[in-house]
């Protein structure tokens, strides 16, 4: 029973692969993925149509032959390929088990206090302190839950 299920994952699967401006987080096989975009959560399963998206930040979950996986993701693009292929480019991208929850808290502290300072005229810097911010909490709360359910 255990060898068809392997069998049935190799016939059925996905080329995942998430790069960041820092390098390849992650490249294997994937039995389904689900990514948070700008329209909604989606889920590409093999056989996918072809797609370009963008992301918003969230949490990126994946099932490959180990089991299931998280990443915190903040931003970027995904295209789903028409040959069974799944390309994310995020600017940020952090596996869950990797995450430095106690550093992610000091991080959405300082710029919340960043942002208290800040001129609220001045959207650029108020906009970029926000999206710190929501990164952090986001880093926060996938490396949580995943600490937890491991």
């Amino acid at each position: 029973m255990i060898t068809m299920i392997t069998q049935d994952f190799m016939t059925t699967t996905i080329k995942f692969k998430i790069v960041t401006p820092e390098g390849v987080v992650y490249e294997n096989e994937v039995a389904q993925a689900t990514i948070p975009t700008m329209d909604g959560e989606i889920t590409v399963l093999p056989n996918h149509i072809p797609l370009i998206s963008i992301l918003k930040t969230g949490e990126l979950k994946f099932k490959d032959k180990d089991g299931d996986h998280a990443i915190a993701l903040a931003g970027g693009f995904l295209e789903v390929r028409g040959n069974n292929e799944l390309v994310i480019l995020a600017d940020n991208a952090e596996r869950a088990e990797e995450i430095d929850i106690e550093k992610a808290e000091q991080a959405r502290a300082r710029a919340e206090e960043l942002m208290k300072k800040a001129d609220q005229t001045a959207d650029v810097d108020f906009a970029r302190l926000q999206a710190v911010i929501d990164r952090e909490m986001n880093r926060m709360r996938v490396g949580k839950k995943w600490k937890n359910v491991k």
